[in-house]
């Protein structure tokens, strides 16, 4: 199984940055895909997560900025990522949860820095 994330970067605040996953070696469309992250000091918290048919959630603190989607034919989930605050300054992860059926198993990408400058 591999999640490998790519699209961080340093953007000011204000500015915008698109996340992707792409994963192989799963069943795609049958776990839910998310991504969490981990700022300096912090405990990794979940960011967006969209369920196998795409229904989202967000953390409070993101809502109405990030967007999560995904794309089953592409093996691939997006994080876009709008108005960005220093506070979201954090390594990204990528994260997928199998449906139970499949056993419940979860997986970690490597992450991928996101640095917000003020």
């Amino acid at each position: 199984v591999q999640l490998v994330e790519s699209g961080g970067g340093l953007v000011q605040a204000g500015g915008s940055l698109n996340l992707s996953c792409v994963a192989s070696g799963i069943i795609f469309r049958s776990h839910y895909m998310g991504w969490y992250r981990q700022g300096p000091g912090l405990q990794r918290e979940l960011v967006a997560q969209a369920t196998s048919g795409g229904i989202p959630k967000y953390a409070d603190s993101v809502k109405g900025r990030f967007t999560i989607s995904r794309d089953n034919a592409k093996s691939t989930v997006y994080l876009q990522m709008n108005s960005l605050k220093p506070t979201d300054t954090a390594v990204y992860y990528c994260n997928a949860v199998a449906s139970p059926w499949l056993g419940g198993s979860e997986y970690w990408g490597q992450g991928t820095q996101v640095t917000v400058s003020s």
